[in-house]
């Protein structure tokens, strides 16, 4: 009888001895933090967060730097060649406060090298122009106001001499989008500037979008 109790008081022990050992300790376990990832978020599409871009109103399809502004291309003992696009709703030339920022920096550059000139297109879309007068040649009211908006904006506001500005009608030539649909018309509506140095500046700087040679200048 007491070799049975014995017995049965060694396994109750071993069960018992067992169980302490797979028995976990809660108290040393660490919680885990698992990190989301950042997510990002850059209204006008340029690839800034806009939590750090200074320019939050880029015009799309626009290069741009670590701020977020248009990048300006320079060469050495050069001035800067810079872009400017400006888009406009339809059957107005009102300049909308989203492209002021770019307009000033497009002034601050002219104002740094006195030398720099800047061509300005203004172009409509095909639904702005009356069926009768889509002649090719023929000039339009509503490009010139969007250029000469344009140009008021660079003289009144930042003293560019007018003589450093050049505007040119281009009407519906020279449209970037198809005009079948709101999206591209809307597209076509705009005023197109290059600010360079034509003295200095010999190399053949092509862009897609500069079309002086089908604009009237006025």
């Amino acid at each position: 009888m007491n070799t049975l109790l014995r017995s049965m008081l060694v396994v109750l022990i071993s069960v018992l001895t067992l169980s302490a050992c797979q028995t976990a300790d809660l108290s040393k376990q660490t919680s885990q933090t698992i990190k989301m990832p950042n997510i990002t978020v850059s209204l006008d599409s340029d690839g800034v967060p806009d939590d750090l871009d200074q320019c939050p109103n880029t015009t799309e399809n626009v290069v741009v730097d670590e701020k977020g502004c248009p990048e300006i291309t320079s060469l050495i003992g050069m001035p800067p060649l810079m872009e400017y696009r400006a888009f406009f709703t339809k059957d107005s030339s009102e300049l909308l406060p989203q492209y002021h920022d770019e307009l000033d920096r497009v002034a601050e550059q002219m104002n740094n090298y006195d030398t720099a000139t800047i061509k300005i297109e203004a172009h409509v879309s095909k639904d702005e122009v009356n069926k009768a007068s889509t002649s090719m040649l023929q000039s339009n009211s509503l490009a010139k106001n969007r250029a000469l908006i344009v140009k008021n904006y660079l003289v009144l506001n930042h003293k560019i001499e007018s003589s450093r500005l050049t505007t040119l009608d281009c009407g519906i030539k020279g449209s970037i989008a198809p005009s079948d649909t709101e999206e591209g018309r809307s597209m076509n509506r705009r005023v197109y500037s290059l600010v360079t140095d034509l003295k200095n500046y010999k190399a053949n700087y092509h862009q897609n979008d500069l079309c002086s040679n089908r604009c009237i200048e006025f």
